[in-house]
């Protein structure tokens, strides 16, 4: 991923390619993308935050310094224990996108996000990982995510943003839902059956 190849756990090929798309259109620019998904939720009152992991797939362009190289236990898939690197994402703004399939069309979904360094130190979690702030609050961006649809396989980037992800969208014609500072779930809900109809009818009839 590091050198800019696509990635899709599980054979996931729509996080692969949007990966890649995402590399491409970051070339150059500060900050790091990486394939994520949502490894586990601290869900303390007022401290809600995402953790974000996927066993030995996550890109070091993300890491906070230079990553450790160690070997752990893998314990699925009864295969040798494998060289992993480790480490913390670098904190400060970034986008969570995702692909999802709806059928006769794609749609994109983009929560924004803070990154921030882990409340403790991780050391029962050898692997790569990122720990972010959804924009406005965990509640809001889950209940705004699973209505939208989208994806567990995602994409972190702290390369690009918003903007460019509406570029994007505009280019091709493909649905963006964005979550942000300002997003509240009566809203997002409209916006999503406004989309459904504006797609519907731009085939034509």
């Amino acid at each position: 991923m590091a050198d800019g190849y696509g990635f899709g756990g599980e054979g996931d090929w729509k996080t692969s390619v949007l990966l890649r798309t995402l590399k491409v259109m970051s070339a150059g620019l500060p900050g790091g993308t990486s394939f994520m998904e949502d490894y586990t939720y601290h869900l303390r009152p007022g401290q809600e935050v995402i953790l974000g992991a996927h066993m030995l797939e996550v890109c070091p362009t993300i890491a906070a310094g230079v990553p450790s190289c160690e070997v752990h236990p893998l314990v699925i898939g009864g295969r040798e224990d494998p060289v992993r690197l480790v480490f913390d994402a670098e904190p400060g703004p970034a986008v969570v996108v995702g692909l999802a399939d709806m059928g006769e069309r794609f749609r994109l979904v983009a929560s924004e996000v803070d990154v921030v360094a882990p409340a403790e130190p991780l050391p029962n979690l050898p692997v790569a990982r990122a720990v972010w702030k959804p924009r406005p609050d965990l509640r809001t961006s889950a209940e705004a995510w699973l209505t939208a649809g989208a994806p567990h396989h995602t994409v972190l980037s702290a390369a690009i943003g918003t903007e460019e992800l509406t570029d994007f969208a505009d280019m091709l014609g493909v649905e963006l839902l964005v979550i942000d500072a300002g997003t509240t779930p009566r809203q997002f809900a409209k916006e999503l059956r406004w989309n459904q109809a504006y797609y519907r009818l731009a085939q034509g009839f």
